[in-house]
């Protein structure tokens, strides 16, 4: 996916919101996404100071966002948005980035739980991102 492939170690993954980014963790030995945290800081440099202290602690080979789109696959404005937020993990951080589609994520997680858990949602979005990759690569 996206031109990364055997790379191992630890891959973070991310359900951004303009009011809330969830994050989740897993590695490529594993393939198991885990919840870790929601980032809920009121401004932009407060919700990056709060991912630059993740990556400096999981020291990710690469990170998940979740695209949302149409249920056709259209873009909408949120989609811009997210490709950005990638756009600006890989530049701030140096660390190969991936979109994936995350139609359905938070439809998973209201079925499971009545609402929306951030952090669940980006769990799911990167067990999605393991769950489409071969068995014999580990990124």
């Amino acid at each position: 996916m996206a031109g990364v492939t055997d790379i191992a170690g630890t891959v973070l993954g991310f359900d951004f919101g303009l009011k809330r980014i969830g994050v989740a963790v897993g590695n490529t030995v594993l393939k198991q996404a885990q919840p870790l945290q929601v980032i809920s800081a009121a401004t932009n440099d407060g919700k990056f100071a709060e991912i630059s202290a993740l990556v400096k602690e999981w020291q990710p080979v690469l990170c998940v966002v979740g695209l949302p789109l149409h249920p056709d696959g259209a873009t909408h404005e949120m989609s811009v948005r997210c490709q950005r937020f990638a756009n600006q993990l890989h530049g701030r951080y140096d660390v190969a980035t991936v979109l994936v589609d995350e139609r359905y994520s938070s439809a998973v997680i209201k079925q499971q739980r009545g609402d929306v858990i951030d952090d669940q949602a980006a769990a799911i979005i990167l067990q999605q991102y393991f769950d489409g990759l071969p068995d014999d690569l580990s990124v």
